[in-house]
This record gives structure tokens, C-alpha cells and sequence, in this order.
């Protein structure tokens, strides 16, 4: 049984975008758990709460989880390689 408590990060609107966010985290090494009402996900409904997807991550990495979602980036931001 898994004995860490979870709380909230934050609160994405749909799938697509819940996915964005756990990506973004579990590439910086913190665990993440999506919670979320079937029917939103089954019938990608995004209204009146439907399509709301909470993102969980363990209580002892919330701090580096909303700092890690506050930053921001643009594309000069990033060291693209050109060919």
C-alpha cells in the first residue's frame, strides 16, 4: 500500500493538457498521479468541471512541483540546434 500523501499541484483543463503537465514534472524526477471524473475523460467534456483533471504529486515535492510550474519559457529561452 502506498503510504505517501498526495496533495494537489494543480488543476489542468482536459486530458491533453493534464498529460502536458505530468510529463513536465515526472521529466523532473517527481511523481505524479492524475485524479478525474470518468465521464469528462471518456466523452472529453470540458464544462462545468467535467474535463477537470487534478494533478497529484507527494506532499514532500509540492514546494519543487509549483516552482517547477511556474516557469515560464519562449523560444530564445531554448538552445535550439540548427542543421
Amino acid at each position: 500500500m502506498d503510504e505517501k500523501k498526495w496533495e494537489v499541484a494543480c488543476t489542468a483543463s482536459g486530458m491533453t493538457n493534464a498529460n502536458i503537465v505530468l510529463g513536465r514534472l515526472e521529466t523532473e524526477g517527481i511523481p505524479v498521479r492524475l485524479k478525474y471524473e470518468a465521464v469528462g475523460a471518456i466523452y472529453a467534456i470540458t464544462i462545468d468541471g467535467l474535463g477537470k483533471v487534478d494533478i497529484l504529486v507527494p506532499a514532500s515535492d509540492l514546494p519543487k512541483a509549483r516552482e517547477i510550474l511556474a516557469q515560464t519559457y519562449d523560444d530564445g529561452d531554448i538552445d535550439w540546434e540548427t542543421r
